[in-house]
Parts: structure tokens; C-alpha cells; sequence
């Protein structure tokens, strides 16, 4: 029987899948820590996470049943998908799942911010009638600066210029430019032109402290800043002080350098307290629609993987797109990519008097996967031969 461990209240569909699938899973609604997710991952094949769980390289050489492992979010910097590839645990994330979500609550809170909704909503519950336009502005005609145009950046790009604003957008590589957007030669262009600055950049190493002190004082004088991609591109100490002296108009933050790891936990942070300023848990991309959508893509990627040996947007591992064997049985050969490993393979299915019925190889930097096809049952010793070479990372056989 294969287990599955869902952590961190994923959507049931995901559970419905794999349970469908055959598989026994187990649900918990939290994060775990290093020691408790070792624990938990005695006899476990796959696992599903969230990005609050972080998938340390302890951990995965602690767990030598763990087959695959699925985020069900954007971000996979939680996870050393370095030595889950050297392990071979297949890992996969939702690239484009919940894009749409942190799109309109991005839209949302550039609308309040610029209305100033969250001053004059404060006031009302404190019993104060404000009725005033002061500091209240449209955001027709205003710019909005987007770094990091990729899936998220690049619909808000969109979305964005259908209310009238103007896009201006940096990004590290080429992007092409939706719409009338503008690409910006460099993030200090684009602070200096922005009205509204939001950040979608992903959560490499480089993006850590992307954005500090510098950065906020290059920014327009009374503009608004958005952050709804990683809690540690930014200095939050430095963005409270350009709250309070004034420099900037306001600001909205999703995520956080340290976030509690369950839900009621207490949360801390310099920013609580300011003026026409928005904290959100961590909740861009937590719609009931994208919760499911995302729990149907990576449960449905992680069953195909365990089934068929299907690798088709691996974050970790050499893409190989399989359907369901055609043969006896079905070898899914993932190893260090060297020349002749092929050859190898192939020479020892001969030797044994294997006949291939088809063969896949893809290769990925130091990470090669070969599946073959073959249309007898397998001979004794073959299994032992191809996991005994020395290139070998994992051998898989799927009937």
C-alpha cells in the first residue's frame, strides 16, 4: 500500500485523487518542523506541502520511501530540490494555478490604498464621520510599475491597463510587452516614473533583499508599495520608515521573512500599526477557486508520476511526458548524466533477453531519466543489474 501525507489543509480534492488512486493518505492541518516531519515520514511515498513546511535536505535523507513531492503553491524555495533530485524525489509545484487570485487582490488593495479605504474604514469603526477627498485619488491615469513580469506580472499588466493605468514593468530577462506596458532598463527607471509599485519576483536566492532603503527613497514621494511575492525581498524595517516620515503614501504586504506556522498563531512584525497600510496573511493566492485548482494539478501530477513515471513540469528532474505503459512493464531509470548510460541500460536489457517496446530519455544539467517499455515480463537479476551500475539514482519499475 502506498501512503501519502498531505500537511497544511490542502484542498480535498487532492485527497480525493491520490485516495482514488490507491493510495492511503494521511491529512494534518499544520506545518511540522524538521524533527516532526522526519518522524512523520517513516514509510511514507509522497508528500504534499504547502509553503510553510520547509523540506530540508535532513529531512529528505531521513525519508528513504519518499518517492515524490508536491507543492501546492507557486514558491518551491521551502524545499532542497537540489537533494531531492540527487535522492530522486520528483518534486512539483502550481506555476499558474492561482495566478488570476493574486491578481484581483492585488487590484483590490491598489484601488484602497489610493482611495485611502483602510484610514477612512478605521475611522468609521473608531466612531469618526470623515467624509472628505483629501488624499483620495482615481487610479485611472496613474502608472503602475510591476517587477518581475512573469505569470502574475504580466496578467496584472493586462488587467491593469483595462482600468486605465499605464504599465511600466522590469524584469531580469527578456519579457515581451503586453498591451501599451513599458520595459524599464533598469528597477531604479522604474521607481522613478512609478505611481504604484508592486513586486512579482520569485524566491531564488539572488531576490533576497531586493529591496531595502535605497530603493524606497528612489521610489515618487507619496507613491504605493506592493509586495505579494516573498517575505525576504524586502527590508521591512526600512518600509516602515518610509511610511512614517511620509515619503510614501502606503503599502500592502502578503508575506513576511518570519510567518507563523499555523493558523491562529501569533504574528509579529514592524509593520503592524501604520497608516494606509494593508497585512494580509499570506493569503494572494487563497481563493476557494484556486485552492482547488491547485489541489486537482499537483495531486493529479504526483499520481501520474508514482503510475506512470510521467515527469512533465518537474521542477527538479529531466521532463519526460508519459502516458500509461503499452508493454509488460514499464523501467523509469533516473541517473547521473554521463556518456554511454544508455548504451549501459540497453546492453544489460540484451543480455537478459529483453525486448524494448519503447524507450523516453531526457536529460537535465547532471540528471539523466531513460524509461523504457518492454513486453515480457522482466527475468530475474535484470532489476539488480541496472540499480548496481554506478550512475544509477533511482530505479523504478511500474507494471
Amino acid at each position: 500500500m502506498l501512503r501519502a501525507l498531505l500537511l497544511e489543509n490542502l484542498h480535498p480534492h487532492a485527497r480525493t485523487i491520490l485516495e482514488a488512486s490507491g493510495f492511503e493518505v494521511e491529512t494534518r492541518t499544520g506545518a511540522l518542523d524538521e524533527s516532526e516531519l522526519i518522524d512523520a515520514l517513516d514509510g511514507v511515498h509522497l508528500l504534499g506541502i504547502r509553503s510553510k513546511t520547509n523540506v530540508t535536505a535532513r529531512v529528505l535523507e531521513s525519508a528513504p520511501s519518499l518517492i515524490t513531492l508536491g507543492a501546492f503553491c507557486i514558491g518551491t524555495n521551502q524545499i532542497d530540490l537540489r537533494t531531492a533530485a540527487e535522492r530522486g524525489v520528483a518534486t512539483f509545484n502550481a506555476p499558474f494555478q492561482n495566478t488570476r487570485s493574486v491578481v484581483e487582490i492585488a487590484l483590490a488593495e491598489i484601488i484602497a490604498l489610493t482611495r485611502r479605504l483602510t484610514d477612512r474604514n478605521a475611522e468609521m469603526h473608531a466612531g469618526v464621520w470623515n467624509k472628505s477627498a483629501e488624499g483620495a485619488h482615481e487610479v485611472r491615469g496613474r502608472t503602475l510599475g510591476i517587477v518581475g513580469y512573469g505569470n502574475i506580472g504580466t496578467q496584472l499588466s493586462v488587467v491593469a491597463e483595462s482600468l486605465g493605468m499605464s504599465v511600466a514593468f522590469y524584469n531580469t530577462s527578456e519579457k515581451l510587452a503586453l498591451g501599451n506596458a513599458r520595459r524599464m532598463g533598469s528597477l531604479e527607471e522604474l521607481l522613478e516614473v512609478a505611481d504604484v509599485v508592486t513586486l512579482h519576483v520569485d524566491g531564488r536566492k539572488g531576490n533576497a533583499g531586493l529591496f531595502g532603503a535605497e530603493q524606497f527613497a528612489r521610489m515618487k514621494p507619496g507613491a504605493l508599495f506592493l509586495n505579494l511575492s516573498r517575505g525576504f525581498v524586502i527590508d521591512t524595517a526600512a518600509l516602515r520608515e518610509a511610511i512614517l516620515s511620509g515619503h510614501l503614501g502606503g503599502a500592502s504586504i502578503d508575506v513576511f521573512p518570519q510567518e507563523p506556522k499555523r493558523k491562529g498563531d501569533a504574528f509579529e512584525s514592524d509593520l503592524r500599526g501604520l497608516p494606509n497600510v494593508i497585512l494580509t496573511p499570506h493569503i494572494g493566492g487563497s481563493t476557494e477557486e484556486a485552492q482547488e485548482a491547485i489541489g486537482t494539478f499537483v495531486a493529479n501530477k504526483l499520481r501520474d508520476y508514482v503510475s506512470t513515471g510521467s515527469t512533465t513540469l518537474s521542477v527538479n528532474l529531466p521532463n519526460l511526458a508519459l502516458e500509461q505503459t503499452t508493454g509488460v512493464a514499464r523501467i523509469a531509470h533516473l541517473h547521473r548524466n554521463t556518456p554511454g548510460v544508455l548504451a549501459a541500460v540497453n546492453n544489460t536489457l540484451a543480455q537478459h533477453g529483453v525486448n524494448i517496446e519503447g524507450q523516453l530519455l531526457a536529460t537535465r544539467g547532471e540528471l539523466g531519466y531513460v524509461v523504457t517499455d518492454i513486453g515480457s515480463p522482466l527475468p530475474d537479476g535484470v532489476t539488480e543489474a541496472l540499480a548496481a551500475m554506478d550512475q544509477t539514482v533511482r530505479l523504478r519499475v511500474l507494471a
